[in-house]
């Protein structure tokens, strides 16, 4: 996703760029928020179908990107493209991340779903390196080796209960498993939009993706949706504006403050899972979720430091070498 850094930044000055930076951070720990509050919803909507969920996360997300691009009078080429079939391919990938993500949602404490997901940053620099050919030095490959570790101690208590004939635990199991494979598809997911903030607005992205998400999850509608009652649609409604809301905080969280200072509040999901968990569902989180979310956070955190330093040094290289005449 593009990130923007800059192009709503106030005038020059300590203060004024100071300024800016804390606005981002806000931004960004309001829209780290409001998408603890669309899984909430999500959870407390109970057993629905994953595809008819995607919908409704899709769908009602429109609204409010709509809205806003509307008063910023940026409508109107808000779905001008070149480049359809990559949105629609970035569409699928993201709509299966997005359905394994709600299937593990509901079948796991919150805490423990949001936790999991810090797996996608890390399989990231890995898929970077596998399919795009990047140059990943030891620095990031130990960090992504640390942080993996996390992820399994998070999921060891699930996994070794693989033979067990308890439904609640197999229910546990399949929450796990689905939580890994929506990180490593929803990291094929960040390759994609990589390629797609090279030539695309981030207003096309999200619109295309939201649009491609709803139209795809109404192929699973032969698979068994269900009738809601007035309370789960009201609550997936709700997730959907959330969702939407999220995305336009987040985006706004990148425009006012560098990549690397905004990232790293991603990371207060967890404290807000917890509690979240806690107050509203009971989840009391296990201590392997704690000490796996520590090191999965410390990791993550300091790949986002090492991307820092290296942008800096290319940014230093190239403004010491002199230019070709």
């Amino acid at each position: 996703m593009s990130t923007g850094a800059g192009s709503d930044r106030e005038a020059p000055g300590d203060h004024a760029a100071g300024h800016g930076t804390l606005r981002g951070i806000a931004l960004k720990i309001v829209s780290v928020a409001v998408f603890v509050g669309m899984s909430t919803c999500i959870k407390a909507a109970g057993t629905v179908p994953a595809g008819q969920i995607v919908f409704f996360r899709s769908f009602f997300a429109i609204f409010p990107i709509v809205a806003f691009l509307a008063f910023k009078g940026q409508l109107d080429t808000a779905f001008a493209t070149k480049r359809p079939f990559n949105h629609i391919a970035r569409g699928v990938v993201g709509v299966g991340a997005m359905g394994l993500g709600f299937v593990a949602l509901t079948r796991l404490p919150l805490p423990e779903a949001i936790t999991l997901n810090y797996a996608q940053p890390l399989l990231v620099v890995v898929f970077s390196s596998v399919f795009l050919g990047e140059s990943i030095r030891v620095y990031r490959w130990s960090a992504v080796a640390v942080g993996l570790v996390g992820v399994l101690i998070i999921s060891w208590p699930e996994l070794t209960l693989l033979n067990s004939d308890e439904a609640l635990d197999d229910q546990e199991v399949l929450g796990v498993m689905a939580a890994l494979i929506a990180a490593a598809i929803s990291a094929v997911a960040m390759l994609l939009v990589r390629n797609l903030v090279q030539t695309e607005k981030t207003a096309t992205i999200v619109l295309w993706f939201s649009s491609t998400a709803s139209v795809l999850s109404l192929l699973t509608l032969p698979f068994g949706w269900q009738m809601l009652t007035p309370g789960q649609a009201a609550l997936l409604i709700a997730a959907g504006f959330c969702g939407g809301l999220g995305q336009i905080l987040m985006t706004s969280a990148y425009r006012h403050a560098e990549a690397s200072v905004v990232a790293p509040f991603e990371y207060t999901s967890m404290i807000l899972g917890v509690v979240v968990g806690y107050f509203v569902f009971g989840d009391v989180t296990s201590l392997n979720t704690l000490v796996g979310g520590v090191i999965v956070v410390a990791a993550g955190i300091f790949i986002i430091w090492r991307e820092r330093q290296l942008g800096l040094e290319r940014t230093r290289t190239r403004r010491a070498t002199p230019p070709q005449g």
